[in-house]
């Protein structure tokens, strides 16, 4: 009788942390949804800011390959440089 109510406790003791792990997880997990949809929605992911920001890339590429095949410091240049 002593036994079972040693592993009872023992497993009640386990249980706890699993049961708050849990519930911490299952909050955790639904704000996340929530901030995916929230930035799904965002007008950031318009097809115009995407094109943009991909041209912007773009651009910073060409002049990071431009300085690594160059020994011209492109940092010293005027600010609105072209090729």
């Amino acid at each position: 009788m002593e036994t079972l109510r040693l592993w009872g406790r023992a497993l009640a003791r386990g249980a706890v942390p699993v049961g708050l792990g849990l519930l911490l997880w299952l909050a955790v997990g639904a704000g996340e949804q929530r901030r995916q949809d929230k930035l799904k929605a965002l007008p950031e992911g318009s097809p115009q800011v995407l094109a943009q920001r991909r041209l912007h890339n773009e651009l910073v590429m060409a002049a990071l390959r431009e300085a690594a095949e160059t020994d011209e410091n492109v940092a010293r240049r005027p600010v609105p440089w072209r090729k």
